[in-house]
């Protein structure tokens, strides 16, 4: 079923345009030529989130500052060991899939600390890629609101996550 769904909908927009009267083809131009439009001017926010999260991780700034706030993450009840996938998660998905990964390999999987990492991996987001993607494709330079109430859900959702390894599993 789910082999036929990318064929079912190019042909139900077919059937769509020819019903309209319109060029599909034309119609399917213009849409691509849209998406690449956007790629480039998404492009170099890209790059420069990529860079950041390199560098922060290469310079060795994440392992200092998770070992900063190795305590305050105690006092919230979320494992200090995950404390590095705390702070890069809302950066970079990929480095924290990368982190989640080492933690698990490192404490095992059915660990209190691999289940944590697993339940904070699944009920966080990316923020800044989030927000600098969406808000890059709108056009919006300020974010005002949005950066603090998204880095709030995601500290909640480390928090719950803590929470439901801890006493859930």
């Amino acid at each position: 079923m789910v082999d036929y769904l990318v064929p079912g909908l190019l042909l139900g927009a077919l059937v769509l345009a020819l019903k309209k009267k319109e060029n599909p083809y034309s119609l399917l131009l213009e849409g691509g030529e849209e998406g690449l439009k956007l790629l480039v001017q998404l492009i170099p926010t890209l790059i420069l989130l990529l860079t950041a999260v390199t560098m922060l991780r290469s310079s060795g700034a994440v392992e200092w500052i998770s070992t900063v706030c190795a305590p305050v993450f105690h006092f919230f009840g979320i494992p200090p060991e995950t404390a590095m996938l705390v702070l890069i998660r809302p950066i970079s998905g990929s480095a924290a899939l990368a982190v989640g990964s080492e933690l698990m390999l490192t404490h095992g999987a059915d660990s209190l600390i691999g289940r944590t990492a697993a339940v904070m991996l699944g009920s966080t987001e990316t923020t800044f890629y989030t927000i600098s993607v969406y808000f890059g494709a709108a056009g919006i330079k300020k974010t005002r609101y949005a950066l603090p109430a998204a880095l709030i859900a995601d500290m909640t959702g480390f928090i719950m996550a803590s929470l439901t390894a801890k006493f859930l599993m």
